[in-house]
């Protein structure tokens, strides 16, 4: 959990479901009961973060729960987005490198034909 991210969420009843905002982020979601309005908020938390990580923006402090005002029906709670399933956006990076001559796979032997390395000559 070292390097998970925590913000805190409103859920409030909406109609037969839940409804659930982030306070420091623009993201919401909803669900059919408290257990998958906690589930989607996850999944929600997750795929703004990547996405703002992707865009290199910079990821604002969540505000501490007890300095959050609440109206009457709503809930606060934090929701844990899990870092490892955070995947930014992987960029290419070029790399040079020197290998040994006895490791190159395009290397000849003596013939000038390339090696077989099958064990069905």
């Amino acid at each position: 959990m070292k390097n998970d991210f925590v913000y805190p969420a409103i859920i409030e009843k909406d109609g037969e479901g839940y409804f659930v905002k982030f306070v420091d982020l623009d993201c919401i979601t909803c669900g059919d009961n408290l257990t998958e309005a906690a589930l989607m908020a996850k999944d929600v938390l997750e795929g703004h973060i990547e996405h703002l990580l992707d865009e290199d923006e910079i990821l604002p402090p969540p505000t501490p729960i007890e300095k959050i005002e609440l109206t009457e029906g709503q809930t606060i709670t934090p929701i844990v987005a899990d870092a490892q399933n955070i995947e930014p956006k992987q960029k290419p990076v070029k790399k040079t490198l020197t290998i040994p001559y006895w490791l190159d796979p395009r290397r000849t032997i003596s013939s000038n034909k390339p090696r077989n390395r099958s064990s069905f000559s």
